[in-house]
């Protein structure tokens, strides 16, 4: 029991450690944020002398519509429960970017909303081609929020099927009947996929876009729809895939998912060869 009450006491002083060190760094952060502006930077005109540079807490209080003894409180790192429209207030009133906004929800303990969807500019899709291109001889491809592919390598599209710019990878896994000949396990992928499908659609909840394209593959395709029914999930960013492979014996594959960190709205899809992974049982597709 002796034992028992110190690893309790170790767990709650560690919590309250994190805790700490989470509101430290928003006190910091806010007042980082408050030094960098000037009245005249946010329209307000300056009284008195001021001792430090940046914004008062008064006047971002006054800025944010809040009371200033409840701004002070937030930037003294009090705990306190904050609301996302008071947070989107404060981030306005501090002239916070993206980056910045999503930083100050997590420090105060809050998710943060998700970003509107944003289509790849035709620029970050050419960007993206070599990247793609230079993963050869292996497959490769990009995706967007809804599994429409913006780019693949010529090995993505001719081994692993994945339709030309523009279409749904989602859609012509489903519909092609190449797909069910040219992975082995299939089923077990369809899962996969579907699970992850519902995933991401859950990460936007107000976006109908997602239950539209859920529709239209119900109705196109009675695997999916079966699938989807089942409501299960599934969020694995590296798994295995075996192909079949014309003229040759099959192929093993570690599929990696990444999220590219300027438009988290793309996924960059990679496929490594696995080492000694030629699959002798499996039949051979003829294109």
């Amino acid at each position: 029991m002796r034992h028992l009450s110190s690893v309790i006491r170790v767990v709650k002083e560690s919590v309250v450690d994190s805790s700490g060190r989470q509101r430290e760094a928003l006190r910091h952060f806010l007042r980082s944020r408050r030094a960098r502006l000037s009245p005249d930077d946010v329209g307000l005109l300056a009284t008195g002398r001021r001792h430090t540079p940046g914004l008062r807490r008064e006047e971002v209080a006054v800025l944010a519509g809040v009371s200033a003894s409840w701004y002070t409180w937030l930037e003294q790192g009090r705990d306190i429960k904050v609301s996302d429209s008071v947070l989107d207030a404060i981030s306005h009133a501090l002239r916070l970017d993206d980056t910045e906004r999503v930083h100050l929800y997590r420090l105060a303990g809050t998710n943060p909303p998700q970003p509107a969807s944003r289509s790849a500019a035709p620029k970050e899709t050419q960007r993206l081609q070599p990247v793609v291109d230079g993963w050869l001889p292996a497959p490769a491809f990009v995706i967007d929020r809804y599994w429409n592919v913006l780019v693949a390598n010529s090995k993505a599209r001719s081994l692993l099927g994945v339709p030309g710019h523009g279409q749904n990878y989602l859609t012509a896994f489903f519909t092609e009947p190449s797909a069910r000949v040219r992975f082995p396990d299939w089923d077990n992928m369809a899962a996969r996929l579907v699970g992850q499908f519902r995933v991401q659609g859950a990460r936007f909840p107000g976006d109908a876009r997602f239950d539209m394209l859920a529709q239209e593959l119900c109705r196109a395709d009675e695997a999916f729809a079966d699938l989807w029914a089942r409501h299960e999930t599934c969020n694995a960013a590296r798994t295995r895939v075996r192909v079949r492979v014309k003229g040759q014996q099959g192929a093993r594959y570690e599929h990696l998912i990444l999220w590219l960190l300027e438009n988290p709205d793309l996924r960059l899809m990679l496929y490594t060869p696995m080492p000694h992974a030629q699959e002798a049982g499996l039949e051979l597709v003829a294109s």
